[in-house]
């Protein structure tokens, strides 16, 4: 399973169920990268899509604790073990993990890869993603040349789980 994710220099992700920055050529390595495969994400995650529908051209599935949720066009799963066992209905390659930060932290253990977009700049946030550099079973295996959007410094990396 794959995760994906942008953070900043912090591993920050968000402040207020938003993303703190807008970098287009990001949104497009997303497409990219998840179009045509299955997208895992929590139920604020979904909410905090335009008008709070699902990602086109994707399986959306949304992990929530809330028993009573619907949202047309997903797959609603409330438990680990219940998407985990709706997750064996799908190449393994074709997952990924998008967001929020409880998921993240949830399905980070079943994942063996994650493409992450680290921006050069610390924001003020109040969610992150752990940190893999600080964790002895993650390495980074690929980075980009240093990209700029607007004002903005990034670069795409690649961490695997080390076997």
């Amino acid at each position: 399973m794959n995760i994906i994710v942008a953070v900043d220099k912090n591993w920050a992700i968000g402040k207020n169920n938003k993303m703190m920055w807008s970098i287009p050529a990001d949104m497009r390595f997303f497409r990219e990268k998840t179009t045509g495969h299955v997208v895992v994400m929590g139920r604020k995650t979904l909410e905090s899509f335009p008008n709070g529908l699902p990602l086109k051209n994707r399986t959306n599935i949304v992990l929530t604790g809330n028993l009573g949720y619907h949202a047309a066009g997903t797959v609603i799963v409330h438990t680990i073990d219940e998407l985990l066992e709706r997750l064996k209905e799908y190449d393994e390659e074709e997952l990924f993990v998008i967001g929020g930060e409880s998921v993240y932290r949830q399905l980070l253990p079943y994942c063996d890869t994650a493409y992450v977009t680290k921006i050069d700049h610390a924001y003020e946030a109040d969610t992150y993603f752990p940190n893999l550099d600080e964790m002895a079973e993650w390495e980074m295996t690929e980075v980009s040349d240093e990209q700029t959007s607007f004002d903005l410094e990034y670069v795409y990396s690649k961490y695997e789980k080390k076997k």
